[in-house]
């Protein structure tokens, strides 16, 4: 293809014309930018879209925390979830909090 480019040149150059070569509207690349979308709109479109999802997730949200959570009743204390059979080495008010009785 760069060799064709080169050749169209040479010859333009040769006949003494421009060397702009006139390009056809249906050869011409498009990008994706460019185009039929107004970019204005788009971004306006999408504005809106941001606005009504965060009004939506905001409606979810406060619906479910007003609604609240089951509350269950505590379980019996069974012995053998805390079985100490000796004080830690740090004594019976834990390493970092004290207890005050």
């Amino acid at each position: 293809m760069a060799t064709a480019i080169v050749r169209s040149g040479l010859r333009s150059a040769r006949r003494g014309g421009a060397s702009v070569s006139h390009v056809s509207p249906a050869t011409k690349r498009s990008f994706a930018s460019s185009g039929h979308h107004d970019e204005a709109a788009e971004a306006s479109k999408w504005e809106k879209i941001t606005y009504a999802g965060i009004a939506t997730c905001t409606i979810l949200s406060i619906y479910n925390l007003s609604k609240g959570h089951p509350h269950h009743e505590e379980p019996p204390p069974y012995a053998y979830l805390h079985i100490r059979n000796k004080e830690f080495p740090w004594g019976p008010d834990g390493l970092f909090e004290v207890k005050h009785h």
